[in-house]
């Protein structure tokens, strides 16, 4: 049984990206492979089955990491996922399920229940896989949390795992980074870092050349390769840095639909798939003059409703969607966006921090919400505007709905949609028929096209293990797993003697 460990210089350096390339590069070898990620920070989640069959949440990432390495997705692969609920607290996901919370001063001795029960999932898929991919989390020189870190070097020393490094060579400064990303690490954590791979290189390779040697001759470590920049490594956006939304190439002539950016949105993913339609242009907007000029107008979900609520209507955002509404174009809200559309939020437990918190909503869906301590976790399958759908639930919150009709877990009233389904806009027919819906609603001509969204992902999962094929020394990747770190690795200074 053999692992790998895939640390960056930075958070958003590649981990992901470098991560589920070697997850299919290593099953195309015929290899049983798992991801892992010890503990993931993001509000970008998935369903999965757990092992009594029902519902588990983990980080999207390791979800689509599963997908690359032909493996199914499960708890295990991500047993510990934070979902920032606050700049001080977290939502703790455990084994796909809610644990609590934990604060920013419990991060350094707080989180040994945590170690305990990732180590404890990392050990069971080792013993299930030929291999093991694990992603580390932000930088593993994060030397002011070293202490309760089992996330990186933590967990490489828990089983002597080799870890490789991976830079962004597009931010400057990478040979620095890479190098002080060894030299500030403890002798022992020195030891089991092999070597880097260099991340989103534009240009003529041969320019790298001096660098990358002078980087091998410093440290004693070998660079196992560079991955080329590319555009068509669009990923599922792992949090929301990737924020940038999906530009059609006839902006006049596309559909526009503006992404209201919540402050503490998550699952925006739900909205990729209509990024791949080729007349259809996605921003993400936190103005109302974004809003003012959109055919559609999408509100996301949220880790915090009711602030976030607050938020809209502090920036005005509130009477934009309502002006959208009264002008009959069209409005969908997806769970926390959903929930933003009825009538009231009522959090009588504190769900979300505001215990007793009785709220109104924008009103322009007949539905009340109330959050309760138990999270719903489901796959549900349904059928709307004539086509089939599909997607998962993630939420606390459970609404009552009174006038309007039923659409996917949640309720239409004219042109204002609300689902309490993550992922419905991923079924290829659903997908289109909405688009048809909203573009005559709005006015405007569409045709739907002939995207397949599985079909793209897998595609571009493809399209990356190609990339890490051609650009990486796979064999010497997958034999630094199998037999380890060499025995020599030099142990770098980190100040004066």
């Amino acid at each position: 049984m053999t692992a790998l460990l895939v640390a960056g210089t930075t958070s958003d350096a590649g981990k992901s990206i470098l991560t589920t390339g070697l997850c299919r590069a290593f099953a195309r070898r015929g290899l049983d492979v798992a991801p892992y990620k010890a503990q993931n920070m993001s509000n970008n989640s998935m369903v999965c089955l757990g092992p009594d069959g029902t519902g588990a949440e983990i980080g999207r990432a390791q979800w689509v990491q599963a997908l690359a390495a032909r493996a199914v997705p499960e708890a295990a692969m991500n047993p510990v996922l934070l979902k920032p609920g606050g700049d001080r607290a977290s939502h703790v996901v455990v084994m796909g399920q809610p644990a609590g919370e934990i604060t920013s001063a419990e991060f350094i001795g707080g989180r040994t229940h945590l170690a305990a029960a990732a180590h404890a999932a990392y050990d069971d898929l080792l013993s299930r896989h030929d291999i093991v991919v694990c992603e580390g989390a932000g930088s593993p020189t994060e030397i002011n949390l070293r202490a309760g870190d089992y996330v990186n070097m933590g967990l490489a020393r828990h089983a002597d795992i080799p870890t490789i490094v991976v830079g962004d060579i597009d931010r400057g400064g990478v040979f620095a980074a890479m190098y002080g990303t060894v030299a500030l690490l403890d002798p022992d954590d020195q030891r089991l870092v092999a070597g880097f791979v260099v991340n989103k290189f534009r240009g003529d390779e041969s320019l790298l050349a001096p660098g990358l040697d002078r980087l091998e001759q410093l440290t004693g470590r070998r660079v196992f390769g560079v991955l080329p920049w590319s555009t068509d490594l669009w990923l599922d956006s792992e949090d929301a840095l990737d924020l940038a939304g999906r530009r059609a190439a006839d902006r006049d002539a596309a559909l526009r639909v503006a992404v209201i950016r919540l402050p503490r949105i998550s699952n925006f993913t739900d909205v990729d798939a209509l990024g791949l339609e080729p007349d259809v242009d996605v921003v993400f907007a936190s103005d109302p003059r974004d809003v003012s000029d959109a055919d559609v107008v999408v509100l996301p979900g949220t880790r915090a409703t009711i602030s976030d609520l607050r938020w809209l209507r502090a920036r005005g955002l509130d009477r934009a969607i309502a002006t959208q509404a009264a002008a009959g174009r069209p409005v969908l809200g997806i769970c926390g966006g959903f929930q933003m559309l009825g009538r009231t939020i009522s959090d009588p437990d504190g769900v979300e921090g505001e215990a007793g918190a009785d709220v109104e909503g924008l009103g322009l869906l007949d539905v009340a919400t109330t959050f309760s301590a138990d999270k719903v976790l489901r796959l549900p399958t349904g059928h709307a505007l004539g086509a089939d759908a599909s997607g998962y639930e993630i939420h606390h919150g459970r609404i009552t709905r009174g006038s309007g009709e039923e659409f996917l877990g949640g309720a239409r009233a004219g042109g204002v949609f609300g689902t309490m389904w993550h992922g419905s806009l991923e079924s290829d027919g659903f997908r289109r028929a909405f688009l048809q819906e909203a573009a005559a609603l709005a006015g405007r001509t569409y045709t739907s096209g002939d995207v397949s969204f599985a079909a793209s992902r897998e595609a571009r999962l493809d399209l990356l293990g190609d990339l890490v094929e051609q650009r990486l020394d796979v064999d010497a990747l997958l034999k630094l797993a199998e037999t380890g770190v060499p025995a020599d690795l030099p142990v770098l200074p980190s100040g004066p003697a």
